[in-house]
Formats: C-alpha cells, sequence, structure tokens
C-alpha cells in the first residue's frame, strides 16, 4: 500500500493508537497532518515523523468547530488538500451510572462524538470538490457489546458506527468512503494502567490468546484508507482477537 502524494489527517495523532497510525502512514509516503492537544506529545511525534515524510503537527481541540476549521485551513495551505481523515481523538471518564456526572457525559460525547463530526464537516466540502476521500473512524468494541462502567463511552463508539454508515450512503456517489474500526484490548498507556486482574481477566476471553497492539489497528486503518479497499464503505472491522 503507497500513500504517496496523498494527505492524511490523524486526531489525537501524538499518542497511543493515533501515532502509531501517523507513523505508519508516513512511512508509506503520505504526507500526514496531526492534532491533538499535548504539547509535549506533539513536539515528540513531529521528530519521528519527520524522518520519514512531509508532515504538520497543530495544536488543535476537536470539540470547537472554530478551532477545527482554522487548522484544516492551515492543512490546506500547506498540502492544498485533505485526502484521508482518521477521527481518533478520543477520552474516557468512567463510572457506573449512578455515579456518573453530567460533565463526565458531556466531555466523552464533545471529543469522541462531536469531535469527528466536526472533523468531518470541515474537510467533506473539500473531498466533494476532489471527488475522492477515505474516512476512518475508530470506534471501539464497547459500542458494540457494552462494558459496565462505560455508558458514555459505549454511547459514542457506537454513535460513530451509525455516523459510518449513513456518511457512506450520503457520500458514496462523490466518490468518498467512509468505514469505522472497532478494536478490542490493545496495548497502551492507557490499558497498561489496569490491574493484573483485570488484565488477565480480559485475557481469558481472547481466543487468540493475546492483547493486540497500535499496529493491528494501524494496519486495518491503512487497509480501509487505500486502494485496495475502493469498494468497502460503510462498513466496521473488528480487530480483538475474536473477543468473547
Amino acid at each position: 500500500m503507497s500513500f504517496e502524494g496523498k494527505v492524511v489527517l490523524v486526531t489525537g495523532g501524538a499518542q497511543g493508537i493515533g501515532r502509531k497510525i501517523a507513523l505508519e502512514f508516513a512511512r508509506q509516503k503520505a504526507k500526514v497532518v496531526i492534532f491533538d492537544v499535548n504539547e509535549e506529545s506533539l513536539v515528540n511525534v513531529e521528530k519521528e515523523l519527520s524522518n520519514h515524510s512531509d508532515c504538520l503537527v497543530l495544536r488543535a481541540n476537536v470539540v470547537f468547530l472554530e478551532d477545527v476549521e482554522k487548522n484544516i485551513n492551515k492543512a490546506i495551505d500547506k498540502f492544498a488538500r485533505v485526502d484521508i481523515l482518521i477521527n481518533n481523538a478520543g477520552i474516557t471518564r468512567d463510572n457506573l451510572v449512578l455515579r456518573l456526572s453530567e460533565n463526565d457525559w458531556d466531555q466523552v460525547m464533545a471529543v469522541n462524538l462531536k469531535g469527528a463530526f466536526n472533523c468531518i464537516k470541515a474537510v467533506t466540502k473539500g473531498m466533494m470538490k476532489q471527488r475522492y476521500g477515505r474516512i476512518v473512524n475508530i470506534s471501539s468494541v464497547i459500542g458494540i457489546m457494552g462494558n459496565p462502567g462505560q455508558v458514555n463511552y459505549a454511547a459514542s463508539k457506537a454513535a460513530l458506527i451509525g455516523v459510518t454508515r449513513t456518511l457512506a450512503k450520503e457520500l458514496g456517489s462523490r466518490n468518498i468512503t467512509v468505514n469505522a474500526v472497532a478494536p478490542g484490548y490493545i496495548e497502551t498507556a492507557m490499558t497498561n494502567k489496569l490491574s493484573d486482574k483485570v488484565k488477565q481477566a480480559m485475557l481469558s476471553r481472547i481466543p487468540l490468546g493475546k492483547f493486540g497492539s497500535p499496529k493491528d489497528v494501524a494496519n486495518a486503518v491503512l487497509f480501509l484508507a487505500s486502494e485496495n479497499a475502493d469498494y468497502i464503505t460503510g462498513q466496521t472491522l473488528v480487530i480483538d482477537g475474536g473477543l468473547i
């Protein structure tokens, strides 16, 4: 898969799964734009990306449409277009529903769902004009199967699947595909904070007998964004090792 000449925007791309996705695109010669709110991580990932391709890292908060549009314009000023959007920015604020605050609900929905909407809205007009675009939304198996203590997260990730299926129908006539990936248990700094007991309980439910890596998710994202997936749209690819 070659992405030479393509311009890719990865939100939440300075750390975790987003960082790995951005690096894999860079290794395939894409021009990479990263949105993130963590300035220290942005500095670090810029050093890594610049070893492989031309890049632009921007401090952008996807919750605010005005901020998204301002930074999309910076990307277009530098690279003239955006071909591929990866909606990866996401947060968790876990608690059982009786203890979950309104603010924790609102924050998760704002970043995980409204953030994706803002970025889609900002890039779609250009994609329609050029009659080409690839959008991949990072959902989660939690949005499919649910999980106690994550009602806000599950709702946001389930909603992304609905967004994916709907926009595939809206944008298909302009040669824009919209797909989602739904990772299961992926080893990241966030999941590494879980106790050994919780990790073992989760591992026992995975038929492949191992946790996934950010590279596993990146491989799927690159496939869906590539020419090899030209006739795939409106789909959700689950990456969970067979989690039951």
